[in-house]
């Protein structure tokens, strides 16, 4: 029978999931949850996405009480785990079993260096520099495999049969993947006609069901939430404290890559908040435990038309409103984002920055990542323009050390490519093929052209 057919509807608020028995119980009873809001525990046993008392955030406590020498991360763990960028910081952790644990050797993203995005930064490459830390080289060309190998090997951990997500895309793909890892069923609700054909390619293939919502983003979590709270069904979605660890890593490899040497800042851009969350759970963990000795700002980075923490932070955090989302950048096309109180965590923790850029503004900074040869989709390209934005304000020095985290592989999203270098509207990197007669006089006056730019 399949998990389908075996939903049953629970009495209670939010007790999604079954309690885990056996030898997984004992080791999941080691791992601490607490809501953020008025500081409850709760146990990991049972899914549970927010606080039943207040209905706030939750967070996984990992120890911090050791010393932890950067020689000591990955070891004594079995090959499965070492060769995961997620798993081999286990030590940061939650102690999910082993047995449960779903992995495709995610992370280990390369961190490239180019003087030339430097520059359209407005920063001295010799001094310091922008690094572009790609999270697109994951198992599904998304930052989300990091989150969804821990969310995914939790459900298994407590006996969940079907995950669910709201998504514009990454997500669901994501899901839909470690969902079949697991021999899972994978429940994917997206916004009808806002996700890219890549995403939902990818989605379709790994075989999830694919429910379209005549609605957006916000309308499509908060039905799913509502389904979550009173089915077996395993929420997957950034509110869930399991995917906010393994999206740490993200942080701890880069960390990794630079000797443990902090940049000044680290710009991301901002959706649904979640990995603005992370990264600064992830510095605040690093720091606690000696791994570095500095704590870098982190700017995150809003697409105009979908940015209601901006405006949040621009009002000295005293006034939150949801906004109408509409960008050109639908991995972050999200008006209320859920994670809100863990970001602005972050930004308060680390001296951090909210900004806004254009739709434009994305796309001109995408084309400048792609044309170096390193690709992004346009959500990703919000970390260079708002480091460019940022500069230019005097917010960051021009001789600061700035790692973008590019969130997307190119191939995610490429009707945005085709619309910004075939479209009708010239766009200042614009790289429109030419068309010639069959002749090489034609040809060689195209590479004539080429040579003198």
């Amino acid at each position: 029978m399949s998990a389908w057919a075996v939903v049953e509807k629970r009495r209670g608020r939010y007790p999604i999931g079954r309690p885990s028995v056996g030898a997984d119980a004992a080791e999941l009873a080691e791992i601490r949850i607490r809501c953020m809001g008025c500081g409850a525990p709760h146990a990991a046993g049972v899914a549970v996405t927010v606080c039943p008392r207040c209905g706030g955030l939750l967070d996984v406590e990992v120890s911090l009480d050791a010393k932890i020498r950067p020689e000591e991360i990955g070891q004594g763990l079995s090959p499965t785990l070492r060769n995961s960028g997620v798993w081999r910081y286990r030590a940061l952790l939650p102690a999910i079993p082993e047995s449960a644990i779903v992995t495709r050797a995610e992370g280990n993203t390369p961190l490239f260096w180019d003087d030339r995005l430097a520059q359209y930064a407005g920063l001295t490459a010799e001094a310091g520099g922008f690094g572009v830390k790609h999270e697109g080289h994951n198992p599904t060309a998304s930052f989300k495999d990091r989150g969804m190998t821990v969310g995914v090997s939790h459900a298994k951990a407590i006996g969940a049969r079907i995950v669910a997500c709201a998504s514009t895309g990454n997500t669901s793909a994501s899901l839909a993947s470690y969902a079949a890892a697991a021999g899972m069923a994978g429940l994917v609700l997206i916004p009808e006609g806002k996700i890219s054909g890549g995403k939902l390619g990818q989605t379709i293939a790994y075989g999830a069901r694919v429910v379209q919502v005549q609605g957006d983003f916000d309308e499509a979590l908060a039905l799913l939430r509502e389904l979550t709270a009173s089915h077996e069904v395993y929420l997957c979605n950034s509110v869930n404290p399991f995917r906010m660890e393994g999206q740490k890593t993200i942080v701890f490899e880069l960390l990794e890559q630079l000797g443990w040497n902090a940049p000044d800042v680290i710009a991301l851009p901002g959706g649904n908040l979640g990995n603005t969350a992370a990264v600064g759970k992830a510095l605040h963990e690093a720091y606690t435990v000696g791994l570095i000795d500095r704590v870098p700002r982190v700017a995150t980075i809003q697409a105009e038309g979908a940015a209601p923490f901006a405006a949040y932070f621009a009002s000295g955090w005293d006034e939150y409103a949801p906004v109408h989302a509409e960008t050109i950048a639908t991995a972050i096309n999200i008006g209320n984002p859920a994670s809100t109180p863990r970001a602005r965590r972050t930004i308060e923790q680390t001296g951090g920055i909210v900004t806004t850029v254009t739709d434009a503004e994305i796309m001109d900074a995408k084309a400048a990542i792609d044309r170096v040869g390193i690709g992004c989709e346009p959500a990703s390209a919000a970390s260079l323009a708002g480091t460019r934005r940022l500069v230019a304000e005097g917010v960051i020095a021009p001789d600061a050390t700035v790692v973008g985290i590019v969130t997307g592989h190119l191939l995610k999203d490429t009707e945005s490519v085709v619309a910004y270098h075939l479209g009708d509207n010239a766009a200042p990197g614009a790289n429109r093929p030419v068309t010639i007669p069959a002749t090489l006089a034609a040809l060689e006056q195209v590479l004539a052209d080429a040579l003198h730019g």
